[in-house]
């Protein structure tokens, strides 16, 4: 019996719309114009009889014929997308990963020419995050992420625990006497608004009071290790984000550096694939190579 389905296209636009709650973001995901979305939903529409989208252009509502088409269709798409990636060349295509923007441009980045040198025919598709949450919710393969560790679940692979410590810039610390925690009193000390609590976590591994100081607070984590290492104050940082700069001489870090009680795991979609296996055996052999 022949299937009596809507255009796939029209189908995608809709899913990705609905998904995403804007023409806009859909357009950008498919790489097409907003325009080119909304005729699609439109002939849709058309297709069904039934209007999927009321109020503001600005801000659109599912109507309850889409809320019910949307629960069926986004797991459908989930299916076929990881049937296509399981049955195609392991050795070629793409890998989708999703972490936070300052792992991805302080270690993952300047490691991954070693992972192309090896399967130069597989892609590492990167995208940032602000909540690492799990692969399927982010609609990617692999998610990295940093939390308490939990006990062993499936596809969460353990990467390495973190270590804080302050670092500096070594023209900054000649000009300081910075022998014990306490010395950091008073001091310039930098914050990202992405990890408030990072002074206070490392105090408290540490066992002593949580610094006080009046330095600038950035955006971002990595615009805070920049800052360190332009000389403009401390900061409190993990080793994994560091550790190229402290071995170039870049940043020193003056206390050494201490476990804060959260670990980096890698969370994989449940799907067997061979590429994400190839990728995620590398990045726990990279992962090996942080033990302090």
């Amino acid at each position: 019996m022949k299937r009596q389905l809507p255009p796939l296209g029209a189908l995608r636009a809709f899913e990705a719309a609905a998904r995403l709650g804007r023409m806009s973001a859909a357009a950008l995901e498919l790489s097409v114009t907003p325009g080119a979305i909304s005729r699609q939903v439109q002939q849709l529409e058309r297709s069904l009889n039934v209007p999927l989208f009321e109020g503001s252009k600005n801000k659109p509502l599912l109507t309850p014929a889409a809320q019910t088409l949307l629960s069926a269709l986004s797991p459908a798409l989930d299916q076929i997308e990881a049937a296509v990636k399981a049955v195609s060349d392991a050795n070629s295509g793409t890998v989708d990963v999703a972490c936070f923007s300052t792992f991805t441009v302080k270690w993952l980045i300047p490691r991954l020419f070693d992972f192309n040198a090896r399967y130069p025919d597989i892609e590492i598709r990167l995208q940032t995050t602000q909540r690492a949450d799990d692969p399927d919710h982010e609609r990617v393969d692999l998610v990295i992420a940093v939390e308490k560790p939990t006990s062993n679940l499936p596809n969460v692979l353990p990467l390495f625990a973190e270590q804080l410590g302050p670092v500096l810039a070594p023209s900054l610390a000649a000009s300081l006497a910075l022998h014990t925690p306490l010395d950091l009193a008073g001091k310039t000390l930098l914050q990202s608004k992405g990890r408030v609590d990072a002074w206070s976590m490392w105090a408290t591994a540490m066992g002593c009071t949580t610094p006080q100081g009046n330095g600038a607070t950035f955006d971002h984590y990595y615009f805070t290790l920049e800052a360190a290492v332009g000389g403009l104050g401390i900061a409190v940082a993990p080793w994994h984000l560091v550790a190229d700069d402290v071995r170039a001489g870049r940043l020193v870090a003056p206390f050494g550096f201490c476990a804060s009680g959260l670990h980096y795991v890698a969370k994989r979609r449940q799907q067997r694939n061979l590429r994400l296996d190839l990728f995620c055996h590398w990045l726990q052999a990279q992962a090996a190579q942080f033990a302090l």
